[in-house]
C-alpha cells in the first residue's frame, strides 16, 4: 500500500538532508517541503516554532527503514514520523511510487 509520512524537521537544511537520503536510498519516491508554523508542548512549555514539513511517499513495507533512517539524522530528540494510507490516485502516479521505491 502506497503512504504518506509526515515528518517535521527544524530547518530547511535539516529538512532538505533528510530528504535526500532518503530519496537516494530508494525508500521515498517523492519529498515535498513546505515551512509551517508549529505549537506543540515539549519538556512542560510551549513553544511557537517555524519548522519545516517534509511530506513523503513511499510504500507501507519502507516504513520501519525509513523511520530508523530518520531517527539517525534528525536533531530532536522524539522527531515527528506519521504514516498515513493513500488509499486512491492516478494510477500511474501510484505505479510510478512503487517503481520509484524498488530495488
Amino acid at each position: 500500500m502506497a503512504i504518506m509520512i509526515m515528518i517535521t524537521a527544524a530547518n530547511e537544511e535539516e529538512a532538505s538532508k533528510i530528504s535526500r537520503a532518503l530519496d537516494k536510498d530508494k525508500l521515498i519516491a517523492c519529498a515535498n517541503r513546505f515551512p509551517v508554523n508549529s505549537i506543540y508542548r515539549w519538556q512542560g512549555m510551549v513553544y511557537d516554532e517555524q519548522e519545516v514539513m517534509l511530506v513523503c511517499k513511499t510504500k507501507d513495507e519502507l516504513l520501519d527503514k525509513v523511520i530508523a533512517r530518520v531517527k539517525k539524522m534528525h536533531s530532536y530528540d522524539i522527531p515527528e514520523i506519521i504514516a498515513i494510507p493513500i488509499v486512491g490516485g492516478s494510477q500511474d502516479y501510484l505505479d510510478w511510487l512503487d517503481e520509484s521505491t524498488s530495488e
